[in-house]
């Protein structure tokens, strides 16, 4: 796996925890900054190669800062 495959897939796994932790599916939170729904599951599954602005969208849909899309998570 490349480097960039390793940020897309942490990232796109940190994207669907923070989702299911707001209790959202993936269109609603696609509706939240006028998204697409297969986009979010492209992200979600480290598939998009995604511009920052789509996060920037998504993290403000999360009320999540950005950065922790690129941390692991910690698990409670």
């Amino acid at each position: 796996m490349e480097k960039h495959e390793k940020i897309f897939s942490l990232v796109g796994l940190n994207i669907k925890a923070y989702r299911k932790k707001a209790g959202l599916t993936q269109q609603e939170l696609a509706d939240k900054f006028s998204g697409d729904r297969s986009k979010i599951s492209l992200i979600e599954n480290g598939k998009e190669n995604f511009m920052f602005s789509t996060l920037l969208d998504i993290a403000d849909g999360l009320n999540v800062d950005v950065k922790k899309f690129f941390m692991p998570i910690k698990k409670d």
